[in-house]
């Protein structure tokens, strides 16, 4: 008789233990990082219109793009939660948006100045890296969405090549920052900055 008791109080014990182990198990799951969200994109018409210039856009790509955006090389984290579209035109333009889902708010701060600084370096350390080229650049200020956004035009030029213009706009919402680029054949003068401010926007308020 004390041997059955025995045996009924340790499978009482070991049952104990098992459901404990499940519901740790699933507490653990419960507690889990959350999946990261895609944040909203821009779309193809949403970039800046011209006549005879008709944009698509490529798929929502989880990743950066395989080359850095002109102006943000090495800004761009190694490692975080990253995505990009491309877009393009059948004509020389083209473009690229990149969100980048920091660990805080302040990361995400840090990581728009760091972008600003590089953008707003970009025309300066182009020219040290190419002898003989020409380079300008232009401030367009900010623009007052969420936690802010700001746009910078780089124009760049070699000797027997056609000039290229390049117009930026970094944002952020919360811990989201996200970068738009627009390129093409040209100088500043050839840059649709005002309707580039309201792609920016748009890029800015479709993060959340």
């Amino acid at each position: 008789m004390r041997t059955s008791t025995t045996r009924r109080a340790l499978g009482a014990v070991a049952t104990a233990a098992l459901a404990g182990a499940l519901a740790l198990t699933v507490s653990g799951s419960v507690q889990a990082a959350p999946k990261a969200t895609t944040p909203g994109f821009l779309v193809a018409k949403d970039m800046p219109q011209a006549a005879g210039n008709f944009w698509t856009a490529g798929s929502v790509t989880a990743g950066a793009p395989e080359s850095d955006p002109f102006c943000l090389e090495k800004v761009l984290p190694a490692k975080g939660t990253t995505w990009h579209r491309q877009f393009g035109t059948d004509l020389d333009t083209s473009g690229v948006q990149v969100s980048v889902q920091a660990a805080s708010d302040a990361d995400a701060k840090k990581l728009a100045a760091s972008a600003e600084a590089s953008v707003a370096a970009c025309a300066a350390d182009w020219l040290r890296a190419t002898p003989g080229g020409t380079a300008s650049w232009d401030d367009y200020g900010r623009i007052a969405v969420e936690e802010g956004a700001r746009v910078i035009g780089v124009a760049t030029s070699i000797p027997d090549s056609g000039p290229g213009v390049h117009l930026l706009g970094i944002g952020r919402d919360g811990n989201t920052v996200t970068i738009v680029t627009w390129g093409q054949l040209g100088n500043l003068s050839h840059a649709p900055v005002a309707a580039f401010k309201k792609t920016t926007t748009t890029a800015v308020n479709k993060l959340r």
